[in-house]
């Protein structure tokens, strides 16, 4: 029998930080275009005027991922997504 070792690696992301459009690509695995057409349908809603100064909070990524997981697993669209999105917070906010 062939013992295998698994290795395990993240990164540990504070609440405060905040990422560029690129940055929060290279975290989501998601593409530019992906993300500004998310921006479009209201899923995420960066900070900034433009897609050169917008800047993205840990809350984003965690939208930005479970949309992408919504739409590969689902086949849920951006607008579906963000409702989904939506009524998931409402949920969490109730139950605090």
């Amino acid at each position: 029998m062939k013992n295998e070792i698994v290795v395990i690696s993240g990164i540990v992301l504070d609440e405060s930080m905040r990422f560029s459009l690129v940055e929060l690509c290279d975290f989501a695995k998601a593409s530019p275009d992906q993300v500004i057409e998310m921006v479009e349908e209201g899923v995420l809603e960066p900070e900034g005027t433009s897609i050169y100064t917008w800047r993205f909070d840990t809350h984003a990524l965690k939208r930005l991922q479970i949309a992408m997981r919504l739409e590969q697993d689902l086949g849920v669209n951006l607008p579906g997504s963000a409702l989904v999105l939506d009524l998931l917070e409402e949920m969490e906010r109730l139950k605090r």
